[in-house]
């Protein structure tokens, strides 16, 4: 098909072309014939002006001299006429060159014999009339310009015969562009209706493919829902049974801490009561040492209890119940950024809204929690060289929901733009309270929702959070096919 569109182009080219060459043959032609008829018109202008003379001789009236005038004053140019139509020609351009001289002379002789005539001197007038060989003259002008007009003849003939074959050209790009259209047109309907079958094929494949696609996806989901469970049930267990040599740690770190503080009065007893049997490491040791450990272990443990209530958290959020229903986002984001006025105040920084915002149904505490968090960690790290200013904006794409929140905060490395949705990983200068598990949270809220979360951020500029989200959570929906009970 990509050939015959192609040989149909040329064959398009190949038509403007004949066509062109045809307009310039006529045009060629068309030239040839005003050449001939100034040439013809020549002729009759010395013919009538002979004439007019001779009867201007012969009986002295005064219409012969007026038709002798005006025949006169044509003469001279319609031969520069020719000469201008017949510029390219070098043979017509001889021709008028001889043709002149000859018309100047009879034209010099006969104004004289009208001038003779005119003052009553017409013997005069016939006897030079007589003596200077009009016939010769005119013998000659008449074939010079006979042969002019044979040349323009010949002219015509090669012309006509050009133009008659650039019209046969013209009609045989014509044929030859039909049959390409047949063929083509052919062609097309032949690989329409091979498509048409491969389309009718490949739809009957996809939908055996659908349907077995969507049941390895409802198996796939199942194992993976058990899987999930069970990490849950394992983050569970594993948490509950670290508090408790937790509590165990923290309840000898305080039993320790009484105890450091028995020892330092009993080293100050022993300062004031018998000095030389304390030692400088003794000292060191009671007062400094031993309380420097306590607080390390009492800190690590602190951090570890919140790991620990953390994870929980998590496994908590994985088995909550969803429960989807209609949701005014742009009232959810005002409520979050009323919940969040404080922070904005003391950071000195504002929150803006964008409105319309789009509708979903989901979990309304998901999604708040979601949101709340982004909103809080961009204004926890704003950069404070600059007024902070934090856009929640939400559009529908397809069949979907994006909300983005974008911040002109200090911004993350691209390094790290995967890294900070990992479970206690964190970005950049660590100045600001928490435990790396905030956006590892907010993953895994939009995952139980069906959506994602990304982000695009270059350093110094701030950062986008976009979450992706169904516009119809459609998880319970799953869950009653997979298990009716």
């Amino acid at each position: 098909m990509a050939v015959g569109f192609i040989a149909l182009l040329a064959a398009g080219l190949a038509a403007v072309w004949t066509t062109s060459r045809n307009q310039a043959h006529t045009d060629a032609v068309n030239h040839t014939y005003t050449v001939k008829l100034a040439i013809a018109q020549t002729r009759t202008l010395v013919e009538q002006g002979e004439t007019a003379r001779r009867g201007y001789l012969l009986t002295g009236d005064a219409d012969y001299r007026q038709n002798y005038t005006f025949a006169a004053a044509q003469t001279s140019p319609e031969i520069d006429r020719i000469a201008a139509l017949t510029s390219d020609n070098p043979v017509q351009r001889a021709n008028v060159a001889a043709l002149r001289p000859l018309v100047r002379n009879l034209v010099t002789q006969r104004d004289l014999s009208i001038a003779l005539t005119a003052t009553g001197r017409t013997s005069e007038a016939v006897q030079r009339f007589i003596a200077e060989r009009v016939a010769r003259r005119m013998y000659q002008i008449r074939t010079l310009l006979m042969r002019m007009a044979d040349e323009e003849s010949r002219l015509l003939a090669i012309r006509d015969a050009e133009q008659r074959a650039a019209v046969r050209a013209f009609y045989g790009v014509l044929g030859v562009a039909a049959v390409l259209l047949l063929v083509v047109a052919l062609l097309s309907i032949a690989t329409v209706l091979r498509y048409t079958r491969d389309l009718a094929s490949s739809r009957d494949q996809l939908r055996a493919f659908a349907e077995s696609l969507e049941e390895q996806v409802v198996e796939r989901t199942t194992d993976l829902t058990r899987a999930n469970e069970e990490v849950q049930r394992f983050a569970y267990i594993v948490s509950h049974d670290l508090r408790s040599p937790l509590v165990n740690v923290m309840g000898f770190t305080a039993e320790l801490e009484a105890a450091t503080a028995t020892i330092s009065g009993l080293i100050d007893r022993a300062e004031a009561e018998a000095p030389g049997i304390v030692t400088e490491d003794m000292r060191l040791a009671a007062r400094e040492d031993l309380p420097e450990a306590i607080g390390f272990i009492r800190t690590s443990t602190q951090k570890m209890d919140r790991l620990i209530n953390a994870i929980l958290k998590l496994s908590r959020q994985g088995r909550r119940v969803i429960s989807p229903e209609p949701l005014d986002m742009a009232a959810l984001a005002v409520s979050i950024r009323g919940s969040l006025q404080h922070l904005l105040d003391d950071r000195g920084a504002e929150m803006i809204v964008k409105e319309p915002m789009v509708g979903i149904v989901s979990d309304r505490l998901a999604v708040e929690q979601i949101l709340s968090n982004l909103v809080e960690n961009a204004v926890k790290y704003l950069d404070p060289k600059r007024p902070g200013r934090i856009v929640l904006r939400g559009a529908r794409e397809g069949m979907r929901a994006v909300f983005e929140v974008e911040d002109n905060g200090r911004g993350i490395a691209a390094s790290d733009h995967s890294r900070i949705f990992d479970l206690f990983r964190r970005s950049g200068t660590q100045d600001q309270p928490g435990e790396g598990i905030g956006l590892a949270h907010v993953r895994a809220l939009a995952y139980r929702l069906g959506g994602t979360i990304d982000v695009a951020s270059e350093l110094g500029r701030g950062s986008t959070f976009r979450v992706n989200l169904p516009l119809i959570y459609a998880e319970t929906k799953n869950r009653s096919e997979r298990d009716p009970a």
